[in-house]
């Protein structure tokens, strides 16, 4: 089992930044992939960003240049941040742990982030 624990979710204005955290503890796994989505109310979960213990990235095309990803594998914590925020990017944002060696995976409970305009 994993635990995923997640902070920095909040109200922000347009145009302004946030930067999420999400620390796993328990069983982690040396290779694994680390990521963030989001859900905005009345629609589906879509992924945001993902990261490999080596370093791969990927993100969805509505937050590049806007968004960085980033981990410390030393403290299992991942890091968004968010820049340039818009009010479509208000939605729950979940912390996503999976084990690439086998398959499983884990989410954090969820961060709220509002943008207003």
């Amino acid at each position: 089992q994993v635990q995923l624990v997640e902070s920095g979710g909040g109200l922000v204005q347009v145009g302004g930044s946030l930067r999420l955290s999400c620390t796993a503890s328990g069983r982690t796994d040396s290779i694994n992939r680390f990521g963030w989505y989001r859900q905005a109310p009345g629609k589906q979960r879509e992924l945001v960003a993902v990261i490999t213990r080596g370093g791969m990235l990927n993100y969805v095309d509505s937050v590049k240049g806007r968004f960085t990803i980033s981990r410390d594998n030393a403290e299992n914590t991942l890091f968004l941040q968010m820049n340039s925020l818009k009010s479509e990017d208000t939605a729950v944002y979940y912390c996503n742990y999976k084990w690439l060696s086998g398959g499983l995976d884990y989410w954090g409970q969820g961060t709220q982030v509002t943008v207003s305009s």
